[in-house]
């Protein structure tokens, strides 16, 4: 009988694992991206993969916070195809709206990437780093608009529950990434040796291959031509167009605090020594691959959340909301144990190991990667926790939280344990682990009040 009436628990863990699982790996293919950036800047030394780990952080502080704006579209979506099971005019209302805000966000964000140099060099950073990042910020900046596009349409699909097409499109990004940054850095296929200048050139190139692949993919595909996402672009929508606002603002500050805090994490680490900010980059990019997982499946739970929601179903909401919960820590426990057990083997895809001038370097990297198995699992409630949320359109409490822990507590105590308690980075980290644990509980916390604080 089990089998002829599944319980609903059991339709909803498997709607949501459906869902979760091409999302979590077109997370894991974007991290890819990313470290084989950082992987080809290895190539030209340590040196390199620093000034890169400036420039990166600084260009993620600015795309995070406009992925987050642009996030508003999934839980805008879910609610309602919750409410209309086959609405085409909202959805596109919607995705247009998205686009837009996305296009205003994007034009000060490159006045204020053109001067990454300047930026760097205030907050007390190396020069010759500084003007390295800067270099590399010149091509790397136009990446911007065409990702957030690609981010939106990538919503889009993965609210209309048929996110395979952003992970392929993920997938073929990789290759060409690889033979742009090797053609663009080091000078192939006619090409000359453009260096850190190349290697953002060739992340640009990247992200439009990533947005023009997608919607060319909409534009053809039955399923989702029906909603003619280009047509009527420019028409105005004052109302849907304040809502993203009004629920991406909060997200996209929320993000920001997170994103900042690690940047301002970077950042201390340039003040201590370039061994530290080296090793911090390899950890942080193995410890992002790790957080594409949960974040992947934050992202599932946003939707299933928002679909329940949107059809008044308060029983359905707890169900994705607890099993995304359960299913991100779950993962978590087994992430920290790699991170325990193969440190070295991990620090190796970036640094080679035989080195003797990278010794240093690696050490630091492998006692970094240890704090962050300790701090896998709220790093996974957090991520997890505030998805849930978002599906039930509540994002202005936890941005709240999110500067309460990620920035008082997280970066309060790193900066205490890395300086006046001469722990150096590992202190640094730390500082981060706390912050991440305190937005967890608090984020948890509130999603077990949801009902009581009036949420659903």
């Amino acid at each position: 009988m089990a089998l002829i009436h599944p319980s609903p628990w059991r339709i909803e863990a498997a709607a949501l694992v459906a869902l979760a699982l091409p999302m979590i790996a077109g997370n894991i293919a974007w991290s890819a991206i990313a470290a084989t950036d950082l992987l080809l800047l290895g190539r030209l030394g340590a040196e390199a993969v620093a000034a890169g780990a400036l420039a990166i952080n600084l260009f993620h502080a600015l795309l995070l916070f406009g992925m987050g704006l642009v996030t508003a579209a999934s839980p805008l979506i879910a609610s309602e195809r919750g409410r209309r099971r086959h609405s085409v005019r909202d959805v596109r209302r919607t995705v247009h709206q998205t686009l837009r805000a996305a296009t205003l966000f994007v034009i000060p964000a490159w006045a204020i990437l053109w001067q990454s140099e300047a930026i760097l060099l205030a907050m007390g950073q190396d020069a010759d780093l500084a003007h390295g990042a800067g270099r590399l910020m010149r091509g790397l900046q136009w990446a911007l608009l065409p990702f957030l596009g690609f981010t939106t349409l990538r919503t889009f699909i993965a609210a209309l529950e048929r996110p395979v097409w952003g992970l392929l499109i993920m997938l073929a990004a990789i290759p060409f990434n690889i033979l742009a940054g090797w053609a663009l850095i080091f000078g192939h296929l006619g090409f000359p040796p453009l260096g850190l200048f190349g290697a953002g050139l060739a992340s640009t190139a990247s992200s439009c291959f990533l947005f023009f692949g997608l919607l060319a993919v909409i534009l053809i595909d039955r399923r989702f031509r029906r909603y003619w996402l280009v047509g009527r672009f420019w028409t105005r929508d004052r109302e849907r167009h304040r809502q993203v606002w009004a629920l991406g603002l909060p997200i996209a500050i929320t993000l920001g605090f997170e994103t900042t805090v690690f940047n301002a994490s970077a950042l201390l680490m340039g003040l201590i020594d370039r061994d530290s900010l080296a090793a911090h980059a390899v950890a942080i990019q193995i410890a992002a691959l790790v957080f594409m997982v949960p974040m992947g499946i934050g992202q599932a739970a946003t939707i299933r959340v928002g679909l329940a929601y949107g059809r008044h179903d308060r029983a359905g909401v707890g169900r994705a909301g607890w099993l995304a919960l359960f299913l991100g820590t779950g993962f978590a426990c087994c992430a920290a144990l790699a991170l325990i057990l193969m440190p070295r083997t991990l620090v190796s895809a970036f640094l080679d190991l035989h080195d003797p001038a990278n010794a240093r370097t690696v050490q630091l990297a492998v006692s970094f990667l240890a704090v962050a198995a300790l701090f896998q699992l709220v790093d996974a409630a957090q991520a997890v926790g505030a998805g849930v949320l978002r599906g039930v359109q509540d994002t202005r409490v936890p941005m709240i939280f999110a500067m309460i822990g990620y920035w008082l507590v997280g970066i309060g105590v790193g900066a205490i344990l890395a300086f006046p308690l001469r722990m150096a980075g590992l202190g640094i980290w730390l500082g981060l682990a706390a912050g991440l644990g305190s937005v967890a509980i608090l984020l948890v916390t509130r999603w077990s009040l949801r009902e009581r604080l009036g949420l659903v």
